[in-house]
């Protein structure tokens, strides 16, 4: 087993309660400015995802497109007793359609959300001064630039040096550009959590101090998420931000919950629910997803009822746990609404 680096950060226990979800929830139905956020990201999705999937897998796919093991495919047929070579194939194509979306909704989600926070995506080719960068905000004299990946596990070690590598190369050349002396760079996770991150993010800094040399460091990264540092007189401070953390500093304290509402609303039609006494396979998913504790004048205009179950099994992959919490706030008798029915 490695040896862990003694210099690695603890990772925080990130838990979620219902209530203040619901809260969230209830913040951005009632102010004017995060529900049109919302509305905007859910348009967009609405059309990338439609464009995107389609083209996926279609009607004409051929047989190597899915380079599955023959090995699990029989051990699965006999798991699900199958007869029919028809009931494996229905089985394949979400796999696959799961494998083959992982990178490119990632990507989906990024164009869609930066501009809706007034952040550029960056497309740029292999090979350039912008090549691992997603997207960039100039916010008075400071360049915001963040490297996007859509989970907490997408490095290894030598991707971390790469990625060290590319800053030192390409910190005057981003500074030169917008004519700034300071630059903030983020290492960013679309979803996920510290604990679950296998920490080869934190190595990317841990590789900038040992290839400038500590004496360059103001903060130094060891037992920290961020670090900062003076490069050829570019002020840097850099940061790993993961999930909640991530969508916090894009969109505020409302992000993570305008960006449920979004992808809820684009993907989720509203409908039936599980009865409240279905048998998950999944052990905890019944209590993740129970609306037990949802009062039942609980009623925000953004989602229905029984797309609730869908917000709480969305935000469960930005937390450690998840927890009922306190009965729940009725936010219309603090926050005066504005006028808007959706």
């Amino acid at each position: 087993m490695a040896k862990r680096h003694p210099g690695l950060p603890k990772a925080e226990n990130i838990v979620f309660s219902k209530s203040e979800l619901l809260e969230q929830l209830m913040a951005v139905d009632l102010n004017m400015a995060s529900r049109a956020r919302a509305l905007r990201m859910e348009e967009h999705f609405r059309r990338k995802i439609d464009q995107h999937v389609g083209s996926l897998i279609d009607g004409d796919a051929n047989f190597a497109k899915f380079s599955t093991s023959p090995y699990v495919l029989m051990m699965h047929a006999r798991k699900n007793r199958y007869t029919r070579v028809s009931e494996i194939e229905h089985d394949i194509l979400p796999a696959k359609l799961f494998s083959s979306m992982e990178t490119s909704a990632g990507r989906a989600v990024e164009v869609v959300a930066l501009p809706i926070y007034d952040w550029t995506p960056v497309l740029s080719q292999m090979h350039t001064a912008n090549s691992a960068l997603d997207g960039l905000h100039v916010a008075e004299d400071k360049l915001q630039v963040v490297t996007l990946k859509s989970g907490p596990r997408c490095l290894n070690d030598e991707m971390s040096e790469n990625f060290a590598d590319a800053i030192i190369s390409n910190l005057q050349a981003w500074a030169h550009e917008h004519s700034v002396q300071k630059v903030e760079f983020t290492y960013g996770v679309l979803y996920g959590t510290q604990k679950l991150s296998n920490k080869k993010d934190w190595h990317i800094f841990k590789n900038l101090e040992l290839k400038l040399g500590s004496e360059c460091f103001t903060t130094s990264p060891k037992g920290r998420w961020d670090c900062s540092f003076i490069y050829n007189g570019i002020e840097v401070e850099a940061g790993i931000r993961i999930g909640k953390d991530w969508w916090t500093h894009l969109g505020g304290r409302l992000g993570l919950a305008e960006l449920a509402v979004a992808l809820i609303r684009a993907c989720i039609a509203p409908g039936e629910v599980d009865s409240p006494d279905h048998q998950y396979t999944i052990q905890d998913l019944h209590s993740i997803v129970s609306l037990a504790s949802v009062p039942e004048d609980y009623n925000p205009a953004v989602l229905q009822r029984s797309q609730l179950a869908w917000y709480f099994f969305f935000m469960r992959h930005f937390c450690d746990s998840m927890i009922e919490g306190l009965p729940y706030i009725d936010l219309q008798s603090i926050v005066k609404p504005e006028a808007a029915v959706i």
